[in-house]
Parts: C-alpha cells; structure tokens; sequence
C-alpha cells in the first residue's frame, strides 16, 4: 500500500490553495468598474484610495492631465485580445504602465512612431481584454465616458492633486476641490 509523501499536499489541500490563491488585487479595470458602481462622489473617492497605486495614478493621469498627450492614433489599433482568463497568461497593466511615457508626445524622441504602435500592440495584445480596453480609453482620454462617475473632480480629491495633476502638500486642498 502506498502513503501519501508527507511532504506533499493532499488533493484536498491544493484544490482549497488554488481557490484562494492570487494577490487579492484587483485589475485595474476591475477598480474603475467599482468606481463606475460606486453610488455617490465619496465612495467613489474612498475606492480610488483604496486601490491606490502607482500604476492607477498613471494610467488615471494619462487620460485626464490635459497636459499629456499621446503620440498615438486615435481608437482602437488592430490587435489580438489575450482571450485567457483573467489572472492566467497575461502581464498587468500595474506593471505595464511604466512603458507608456514611450508613447507620451515629446518623451521619447529616439523611437520612431511606427516602432511606438508597434509596442503599444504588443503591450495590449499581452494584457487581458479588460485592461487592453481600459488602456485604449486612457490614450483617447475617454476614461470619463467608459467608467461613469470617475470625474476631474473625483480623481483629484481621490488623489490630492492640483490643477497641474501633481500631489498637493498634505493639510491642502485646492480652490475646486472645496467646494
């Protein structure tokens, strides 16, 4: 009769690890659709905060920093959804978004703009079909339109920042955020 190694796990045991597993982080998208939920301008806030990250910061200020435009034609460029499930084979745009100053006008002058689509496809073609869209609306600064609710005034509250989309120093707010 054969016993089980003890420094395995049982069946039981895996099963229950792979049910639970994960960061418990939601994807981007995931935090802009409970946004886009969220029944009045401070929940919508507290979810921001809640889900705050560098990455969030980015691809929020992209679309809404009237400052930032995109080296990039408008619309959905020709590319291959990742049709994996979510959290399976696919990079996170918490990660990816630290390529896209690439394609930012005036930021990265040595790549040529056909090398910068390229790239971009590459980017959403690696990420899941929710976060390919959401990165599509951030670069035609439509984040407002697909997510309800995620407004200039929210994100900046959420995130203390200025009219110049930069971080106010704490115990300050800014004329349109009080009032």
């Amino acid at each position: 009769m054969a016993t089980q190694n003890p420094n395995l796990m049982s069946k039981a045991a895996m099963t229950t690890m792979a049910s639970t597993s994960g960061s418990g982080k939601l994807l981007m998208h995931e935090v802009l659709t409970k946004v886009n939920n969220a029944k009045d301008k401070p929940k919508k806030i507290s979810v921001l905060r809640e889900n705050d990250t560098p990455g969030l910061r980015r691809i929020i200020k992209g679309s809404f920093d009237p400052n930032i435009t995109w080296d990039l034609p408008e619309g959905s460029p020709p590319f291959i959804a990742n049709e994996a499930p979510e959290g399976t084979e696919h990079s996170l745009l918490e990660n990816e978004s630290k390529k896209f100053w690439h394609f930012v006008t005036g930021a990265d002058v040595a790549t040529s703009k056909t090398r910068k689509e390229t790239m971009f496809v590459q980017i959403l073609e690696a990420l899941s079909k929710g976060e390919a869209e959401l990165s599509i609306a951030m670069k035609d600064k439509e984040l407002h339109k697909k997510y309800k609710g995620l407004s200039t005034a929210v994100v900046k509250e959420a995130f203390s920042w200025d009219d110049d989309y930069k971080t106010l120093p704490r115990g300050t707010t800014s004329g349109a955020l009080s009032r």
